[in-house]
């Protein structure tokens, strides 16, 4: 298991199955994001799903964790509402089936795994080993390329976002 440290560096940057283990109700299909701490959503109803299993380990908690395996589940749940939502400028249904958190049938999901481990990589392999940069701890996250858009930024011009993808 990587130390705590670089899950919280991982914090923007990682997606996973989300699926309840426990057989409750499942969130509703394409609701506007929840904030962060609260309203509505698919997060916040999550959150009532997972209620005294917080603390838990998240691959305990629900199904299909591939990345984030030892993080806390508010704290998975923390890191996709407030991480990879803003960051891609998305809504959960982006990358996840609300009927079925734990599919991997889509590709974004499947693509946003493999960006967790280059941006791993880039973290781990490259800037760690980088002399003289002005940092202690320098690090690129999901917000570094895709500046809140879906697809990462290819050039400093401004563009016109997108209509999300369902």
């Amino acid at each position: 298991m990587r130390p705590m440290k670089s899950h919280f560096v991982l914090a923007g940057l990682l997606l996973v199955g989300l699926a309840a283990t426990a057989g409750s109700a499942q969130p509703p299909s394409a609701p506007a994001p929840a904030p962060a701490r609260g309203g509505g959503g698919p997060v916040a109803e999550l959150r009532k799903q997972i209620a005294g299993k917080e603390k838990q380990p998240s691959e305990t908690v629900f199904k299909n964790i591939q990345s984030l395996k030892g993080v806390p589940a508010e704290q998975l749940l923390s890191i996709m509402d407030s991480g990879f939502r803003p960051a891609l400028g998305v809504k959960c249904s982006f990358c996840h089936d609300p009927q079925n958190w734990a599919s991997d049938d889509k590709d974004e999901k499947k693509v946003a795994r493999q960006m967790m481990q280059m941006n791993r990589d880039i973290n781990d392999k490259y800037l760690k080993t980088m002399k003289g940069l002005d940092s202690e701890k320098p690090a690129v996250s999901c917000a570094t390329c895709h500046r809140g858009e879906q697809k990462p930024a290819l050039s400093m011009e401004k563009t016109e976002k997108p209509a999300e993808k369902h």
